[in-house]
C-alpha cells in the first residue's frame, strides 16, 4: 500500500488540473466533454462506467458489485485506512480486508492501492505518518480535500450536483446506495466545499459546466475598503466554488462638466468597465460594497440568461403597479456587452443620454436583453428574513452598520466582523487604520464588541461620515 501523501509526491504532477467525477445528473456530459486535459478521479461506482486515473472508494461494498469493472478502468485505487462497510468505518485497518477481496489483492500487488486516513474514523487508530483527510457527508469531500491538501491548484467537478438524484447511468443504484447514508439530499457537501476553499484560498474549484472562479466586481471608493472586504468575507463563508473579488471605482473615466451629470458616488460609473476588464469574455457579477451575503454565490453565478445579456432585480411591487429596476446587483454576459465605459460617460456630456436613463434604466441596452430574473432576495434593501434573504443591501447611508449603531440588522454585520477577525481575514489594526482615515465610525469596535481605541469617544465627536462629505448636486 502507498500512503496518499507519498503518492502525490512521487506519482503525479500537481500542476495539471484534476476532475472529480460523481454520479449526479451532469455525469451524462462526460460522454461528450473533452477530458484529455485533466487527471480524473472517479467516485465509487463511477469507475465502472469509464476509464479514469484513479477511483476513490469509501465503501468496500462497492467492490462486491463492480470491483472487476473498476479494476479494468481505474489505474489507482484510493481507500481509507478504515474503509466503510454499510456506510460506517470498520474497526479494522485496510490490511485486514485485502485477503477477502481478490481485486484488492491484485491492485496491492501491482502497487496501485493508495491509502489515506479519513475523518470519519477519527476515533479509530490511523495509519501512521499520514494526515487526516476531511470528510463529513460525501465522497466528493474526501476527493476534494485529498487533492487540495496535497498541493493540487485546479480542481473541477462533473456529476457532483447536489439534489437527490443520480444520472440515468446509475438507475440500478437508486434502491441500493442513493442517500442511504441518512442524508436528505446531497446539498450538505457544499458547506464542506466552502470550508475547504477557505483553507485553500488560491485553489480554483468549481463545476466543469460553468466558469470558475466566480468573478465579482465590487463598486467602492477608498472610504469603503472595509465594507468591500467584509462583502468578500461573507461570500467566502458560503461559496462552494472559488471566487475572485476585485474593487473598482471611477478612476480613469471622464468627469462631465455639468455637475448634474456627474457620478453620485466615487464608483457610480465603474460598473460599465466590467466587460472590458473581462476582455469581453465569460460572466461577471457586479455589486456595491455595502452588502452582505448569506448563501452560496453559485446560485447567482449559474443563473440562466434566457437569451438576455444582463440580469438584475426589481423591488417588490409598491402597490402602485410600479417596480424600480435595481442595477446594484447584476449578472453580466461580458461576451455580449460591448460597453465602452469612457464613451458611455461621454454620452452624458453630449446630451445623448441623461443620468437617469444611463444609471437607473440602462437605456443604452435593448430592453429585451436586460431581464429582472434575479429574485428580490438577491438585493434585499435594508431587509432581512432568516433562511430567505440571500443578500442584504445596507443602502441607507446614515444607518450603515459601520456608520451608525441604529441599523436594525446591524448585528448581522457585527457578528460577521467578529468572525472575520477570528478567521484572520480582517485585523483589528485594519479597523483602527480605517478609523484614523475617517472612513468608519470610531465607535465601530465598541458596537461590534471589539477592543475600542482609548480615545474613541473623543474621535467620535469630531467625526463626519464620508457620505456627508459628498457635495450633492
Amino acid at each position: 500500500m502507498i500512503k496518499a501523501s507519498e503518492w502525490f509526491q512521487n506519482e503525479t504532477s500537481t500542476d495539471k488540473p484534476w476532475l472529480i467525477l460523481g454520479k449526479g445528473p451532469t455525469f451524462r456530459k462526460a460522454k461528450t466533454a473533452d477530458l484529455s486535459g485533466y487527471h480524473t478521479i472517479a467516485l465509487n461506482h463511477v469507475a465502472r462506467e469509464m476509464p479514469c486515473d484513479a477511483v476513490l472508494l469509501m465503501d468496500l461494498d462497492v467492490l462486491d458489485v463492480a470491483g472487476e469493472q473498476m479494476e479494468r478502468n481505474a489505474q489507482f485505487f484510493f481507500l481509507p485506512w478504515h474503509p466503510h462497510i454499510d456506510f460506517q468505518p470498520a474497526a479494522e485497518g485496510l490490511d485486514h480486508f485485502i485477503e477477502r477481496y481478490p481485486v484488492l489483492q491484485k491492485i496491492e500487488r501491482e502497487g496501485r492501492l493508495v491509502v489515506f486516513n479519513a475523518e470519519t474514523a477519527k476515533n479509530l487508530a490511523p495509519i501512521a505518518g499520514e494526515p487526516t483527510t476531511q470528510i463529513k457527508f460525501s465522497s466528493a469531500e474526501a476527493a476534494l480535500n485529498l487533492l487540495a491538501n496535497n498541493g493540487v491548484k485546479s480542481i473541477r467537478t462533473l456529476g457532483v450536483d447536489g439534489g437527490n438524484t443520480y444520472a440515468n447511468k446509475f438507475d440500478d443504484l437508486n434502491s441500493v446506495t442513493l442517500l442511504k447514508n441518512g442524508q436528505q439530499n446531497f446539498e450538505r457537501q457544499f458547506e464542506k466545499f466552502s470550508e475547504t476553499l477557505r483553507r485553500h484560498p488560491d485553489l480554483t474549484f468549481g463545476p466543469l459546466t460553468t466558469n470558475a472562479p466566480v468573478r465579482i466586481f465590487i463598486g467602492g471608493d477608498p472610504t469603503q475598503v472595509l465594507g468591500a472586504k467584509m462583502f468578500e468575507y461573507s461570500v467566502r463563508q458560503y461559496a462552494s466554488m472559488s471566487v475572485k473579488c476585485e474593487i473598482i471605482n471611477n478612476d480613469g473615466l471622464p468627469v462631465p462638466a455639468d455637475p448634474n451629470k456627474r457620478a453620485r458616488t466615487g464608483f457610480s460609473f465603474c460598473r460599465f468597465k466590467i466587460p472590458e476588464l473581462c476582455n469581453y469574455r465569460g460572466r461577471a457579477i457586479y455589486v456595491d460594497a455595502d452588502m452582505q451575503v448569506f448563501t452560496d454565490i453559485k446560485d447567482l453565478w449559474t443563473r440562466d440568461f434566457e437569451d438576455s445579456w444582463l440580469l438584475y432585480s426589481e423591488l417588490p411591487d409598491d402597490g402602485k403597479g410600479e417596480r424600480i429596476p435595481q442595477y446594484s446587483v447584476m449578472l453580466l454576459d461580458c461576451a455580449k456587452l460591448d460597453w465602452d465605459a469612457k464613451a458611455l460617460v461621454a454620452s452624458l456630456e453630449r446630451d445623448d443620454m441623461d443620468y437617469p436613463k444611463l444609471m437607473h434604466h440602462f437605456s443604452m441596452m435593448p430592453s429585451e436583453k436586460k431581464l429582472p430574473l434575479l429574485d428580490y432576495e438577491w438585493n434585499s434593501l435594508e431587509h432581512y428574513e432568516e433562511n430567505k434573504t440571500k443578500l442584504i443591501h445596507y443602502t441607507d447611508m446614515p444607518t450603515q452598520p459601520w456608520v451608525s449603531h441604529q441599523n436594525p440588522n446591524g448585528e448581522l454585520w457585527y457578528s460577521a466582523l467578529r468572525d472575520a477577525i477570528r478567521d484572520e481575514f480582517v485585523s483589528l489594526e485594519e479597523i483602527y487604520e480605517e478609523i484614523h482615515r475617517g472612513h468608519i465610525s470610531p465607535l465601530l469596535p465598541e458596537w461590534a464588541g471589539l477592543p475600542a481605541l482609548p480615545n474613541a469617544k473623543q474621535l467620535a465627536k469630531d467625526w463626519v461620515p464620508p457620505f456627508r462629505r459628498f457635495i450633492k448636486k
